[in-house]
């Protein structure tokens, strides 16, 4: 490897790696758990995640982890929602978007059919725009920080997507967490592959 792009991976690395740290940590995370805890583990409801693009990924990649670690979510493409798909939301469910810039119209208009269809479901938004109109039309808001992409024209969704990424991953220790989710709830959830055997040979040692 030339020390050129060891000295790029190692930039990269670095700053993903700050962006992270910058994440800051305010009261609304206990808010969310809190409030998926009410809504989802004493209601009965469940997390619809939703995102446009890359921030679609990131959300749909949350949502399998929640269902998998004990709180359940799915993930609703937005644009599907237009076409009959708004239909998983019920009253007791809370809705998780994911927008960088806090003004994707996609997610503006989720957000706008589902309170058509149910008034009270709570808005969550993980965003790099605290300010923007989703923000004001959610109940919880998760700030990434807004940090600057690694990608050299500053446009493809890279660190953003990171920082999302982990607050996805903060949210799912923390439910983990508020829930005394076991080893043994694991492998009720996750029975093939690697990582069922492991979870289950782990809730027999319990």
């Amino acid at each position: 490897m030339s020390s050129k792009t060891r000295e790029d991976i190692r930039e990269v690395l670095n700053k993903e790696a700050d962006a992270i740290r910058s994440i800051p940590l305010t009261s609304d995370y206990e808010g969310v758990i809190e409030l998926i805890y009410k809504k989802v583990h004493q209601r009965g409801g469940k997390i619809i995640a939703s995102g446009m693009g890359k921030a679609g990924h990131v959300a749909n990649h949350m949502a399998t982890t929640l269902s998998s670690t004990g709180t359940p979510a799915l993930f609703l493409h937005p644009s599907e929602a237009q076409h009959g798909d708004l239909g998983i939301i019920r009253e007791n469910d809370v809705l998780l978007v994911l927008s960088n810039s806090g003004k994707t119209r996609e997610i503006l208009e989720l957000v706008g059919l589902t309170h058509a269809l149910h008034a009270r479901v709570p808005v969550v938004i993980i965003t790099g725009n605290p300010d923007g109109p989703l923000s004001r039309k959610s109940k919880l808001v998760l700030y990434t920080g807004n940090p600057a992409e690694v990608c050299p024209l500053g446009l493809t969704p890279t660190t953003s997507a990171t920082t999302m990424a982990v607050i996805g991953d903060v949210l799912v220790v923390l439910m983990m967490k508020r829930i005394g989710f076991t080893s043994k709830d694991y492998a009720q959830r996750h029975h093939g592959g690697y990582l069922g055997e492991k979870s289950r040979e782990a809730g027999n040692e319990d």
